[in-house]
C-alpha cells in the first residue's frame, strides 16, 4: 500500500525560529523525515526570497512545494484582490504546485468571473482556504464561493483546514461532506480552548486522528494532508518522522476499499 502524501506548514516549528533561522534551513529535515511537500510561509520570510533559487533547491531535494500567502482572495469591495497576480508569480517562480490563500470578503453580489482573467490556465493550482475570521470561516460563504465559480472550470480548489472551523462554531464533519469534492489540500491540527478563552493549535491525540480518519472518507482518496500543529521537542527528526507516519495513515483503510 502507498503512503498518503503528507505536506509540513513551517509555521508548525514556530514562528519566531522559522523566521529566524530561514525556511530553507529546515527543508533537509522534511526530506529526511519522509515529507512529500513543503508548504512556504510568505509571512515567515524575513526578507523577499530568490524564488527560482529556492525553487531550485526544493526540487533537488525531490520535495513538492506549496506557497502560502495571508491575502484575502476577496477584498472588503468585492473584488478579487490585485495582488493575487503577483503572488501566483512568486508560486511559479518557486517551481509550487499551488498557492494558497484565504477566501475573504466573498457574497452575492461578488462577480466569479472577474477570476477568469487572473488565473493562468497552466502553472500553479489556486486554493482556497477556510481561515478563522467571521467572513472567509464559515461553510455558508465557502460553499457559495464553489458552488458559482465550478461551472468556469478554473484551476483552483480547496485548502480545508479541519481546525479552522471552530473558530467559527461549524462543524467541521458536515462542512467535508458540503466542501469535499472541491478539496485538494488539507490542513490538519488539533484545537484546544486556554483558561483565558482563546482557541490554539495543539498536536492531535488518537480521537483526533480517528475523527480526521472519518474526514478524509470525504474527499479524493490520496489527497496531500498537511501538519499545522506545533512540532517541539529536543529530535525534531523523529517528531517529523512520527508525524508523517499518523497523517499518512489517515484514511487508508478507505482507500483499499477504492481498490
Amino acid at each position: 500500500m502507498q503512503a498518503n502524501p503528507v505536506s509540513i506548514s513551517l509555521s508548525s516549528y514556530g514562528a519566531d525560529v522559522v523566521r529566524q533561522r530561514g525556511q530553507e534551513q529546515f527543508l533537509d529535515l522534511l526530506a529526511a523525515a519522509g515529507v512529500s511537500r513543503v508548504e512556504l510561509r510568505e509571512e515567515l520570510f524575513a526578507s523577499a526570497p530568490d524564488a527560482a533559487a529556492l525553487g531550485r533547491v526544493i526540487a533537488a531535494l525531490r520535495l513538492e512545494c506549496l506557497y502560502s500567502t495571508p491575502l484575502e482572495l476577496w477584498t472588503a469591495q468585492g473584488v478579487p484582490d490585485p495582488l493575487l497576480v503577483q503572488k501566483l508569480e512568486i508560486a511559479r517562480a518557486l517551481g509550487a504546485v499551488a498557492l494558497k490563500v484565504s477566501l475573504g470578503h466573498f457574497d452575492e453580489h461578488c462577480d466569479v468571473t472577474a477570476l477568469a482573467s487572473l488565473l493562468p490556465a497552466h502553472g500553479p493550482l489556486l486554493l482556497v482556504e477556510n481561515d478563522q475570521t467571521a467572513q472567509g470561516g464559515r461553510l455558508e460563504p465557502m460553499l457559495q464561493f464553489f458552488q458559482r465559480v465550478d461551472p468556469l472550470g478554473l484551476r483552483l480548489g480547496m485548502t480545508f483546514d479541519i481546525g479552522n472551523w471552530q473558530w467559527q462554531g461549524e462543524p467541521a464533519r458536515q462542512a467535508a461532506r458540503q466542501l469535499g469534492r472541491w478539496v485538494r489540500y488539507v490542513h490538519c491540527k488539533a484545537v484546544q480552548r486556554r483558561a483565558d478563552g482563546r482557541l490554539v493549535a495543539i498536536p492531535p491525540q488518537a480521537a483526533d486522528l480517528q475523527e480526521w480518519a472519518a474526514l478524509m472518507a470525504e474527499f479524493a482518496p490520496g489527497v496531500v494532508r498537511a501538519v499545522e500543529y506545533p512540532l517541539v521537542g529536543e529530535d525534531l527528526l523523529a517528531l517529523t518522522r512520527a508525524q508523517v507516519r499518523h497523517l499518512s495513515a489517515l484514511g487508508a483503510a478507505q482507500e483499499l476499499d477504492h481498490a
